[in-house]
């Protein structure tokens, strides 16, 4: 794969002129920090999300999925201690009024610098001693900095006088907490298992661009795996173990991740212990995955709140306990901006550079491409109900505008694995050529064997 030559700059142009990633409501002027995925930013996503849960869901004995609703009571965010204790310290610029997240401001300053959990006093102090400017004008006016809860209110109620306060959510790990009782009943899984889910999360916290890298709302995949307590801590090595194997599994070069431990003082308020697989980008070392041992902090806590048992009874024993749980969690918003970022690569052909992504033939958003070589109609005969066929089993596209080395170069640069060029001798010989991506050699196949050839490949 590529990487060394990628810029954020280069990598959020080809986003936008290929169709993967639009600027959100962009023909008003845009939302900061919104993103819409465009054609093929919406089928890598989902091809993602899909290998995923293929891996971690479908090719398992031991987990089950869950699709909660986005909005729940708000009890459940006070049990959780979100409500307490789900804060960004913010400090405000006095001379333009721009808002920051005071840790992002240091490491923005100095990236080797980890602040995480440290008091807003302590961030405040660093700021001033370390005459960190502001990022938007220049200047170094600063307000102290002080705690924001990052959940997004809203509120239901048919009037204005009836209304309540509500919360989006803030991850979704809760709702799977909440259906624990009703998922051991339903399903019979026996500990230890998992419960799986995908889904929007609302954070109302600063960020400071990079793409689509931090958002208001984004994606994410994550499991509660349920556990006695004596495994914690042989199931959380496995449990990073498979969050590797899955970045190996999606072509991600090894030498590009590394884990990071978090400290006592970063750790989350129901974490015993914290790891980050970090992804080295243009913009250095950032979080793409994170595994936590959340102990039984989370059962316990809705128990008390609801006035339910939220308890496993071991069939064989009859022993009664809390199961303690490691969570594994996946940011899909932010694993589909890695997996562009690694895919993305410049070579030299000749006297051009090439723009490839060389997307793992899973994840791309077309598997193959079919261009018959003009747009005569006896080539259309045959590329037409070409395409038509192999679209019952890949996601196909269809080009017949410009030079055959003008397509190749556009198949090229959104990650089409394989290129079927219809030419004035298949009329004769019945066959077609295949390109290959990545070392752009070319077989000739004939055509009633395309989808044996094919399986083979892309499998």
């Amino acid at each position: 794969m590529g990487h060394t030559t990628v810029t954020m700059e280069k990598l959020v142009a080809l986003a936008k002129q290929r169709g993967f990633v639009y600027s959100g409501s962009e023909i008003y002027g845009g939302l900061a920090n919104s993103w819409d995925y465009g054609p093929l930013g919406v089928e890598l996503k989902n091809n993602i999300r899909n290998l995923w849960w293929k891996k971690f869901v479908h090719a398992r004995t031991d987990m089950v999925g869950l699709d909660a609703a986005i909005m729940m009571n708000p009890k459940v965010w006070e049990a959780s201690g979100h409500v307490a204790n789900f804060s960004d310290a913010m400090i405000d610029c006095r001379n333009c009024q721009a808002r920051h997240r005071a840790d992002h401001l240091i490491e923005e300053a100095y990236p080797d610098m980890k602040v995480d959990g440290l008091p807003t006093s302590e961030l405040t102090k660093i700021i001033l001693e370390k005459e960190i400017l502001c990022p938007n004008c220049g200047k170094r006016d600063f307000t102290d900095a002080r705690e924001f809860n990052q959940l997004f209110q809203t509120s239901i109620g048919k009037t204005e006088e009836d209304k309540s306060t509500i919360y989006l959510r803030g991850e979704i790990a809760q709702a799977m907490f909440v259906n624990f009782k009703n998922i051991l009943e339903t399903s019979r899984k026996r500990v230890p298992f998992g419960i799986a889910s995908v889904g929007k999360v609302f954070r109302n916290e600063i960020t400071p661009g990079n793409f689509t890298f931090r958002t208001l709302e984004f994606d994410l995949m994550e499991f509660e795996y349920f556990i006695r307590e004596e495994e914690w801590e042989k199931t959380f090595a496995y449990w990073l173990d498979q969050m590797q194997s899955l970045l190996l599994q999606m072509g991600f070069d090894p030498t590009h991740t590394r884990v990071r431990e978090h400290t006592q003082e970063e750790l989350s308020h129901y974490s015993k212990r914290t790891v980050d697989i970090e992804y080295l980008t243009p913009f250095g070392w950032k979080e793409l995955f994170g595994l936590a041992y959340r102990t039984d902090f989370d059962l316990k806590n809705h128990a008390q709140h609801s006035g339910q048992k939220l308890e496993y009874r071991d069939p064989v024993t009859e022993e009664v306990y809390v199961p303690h749980v490691v969570e594994p969690t996946f940011g899909l918003t932010r694993l589909t901006l890695m997996t562009m970022l690694e895919a993305y690569t410049e070579e030299q052909v000749g006297d051009d550079t090439r723009v490839v992504m060389k997307f793992h033939p899973s994840l791309a958003p077309y598997k193959i491409a079919v261009l018959p070589l003009s747009k005569k109609e006896e080539l259309q005969s045959i590329a037409r109900p070409l395409q038509e066929r192999l679209t019952k089993r890949w996601y196909t596209d269809y080009d017949e505008t410009q030079s055959i080395g003008k397509r190749y170069r556009r198949q090229d640069e959104i990650g089409t694995p394989y290129c079927v060029t219809v030419d004035f001798d298949s009329l004769e010989d019945k066959a077609v050529t295949i390109r290959d991506r990545d070392t752009m050699e070319q077989v000739r196949v004939p055509i009633q064997e395309l989808e044996t050839w094919f399986e083979s490949k892309l499998s």
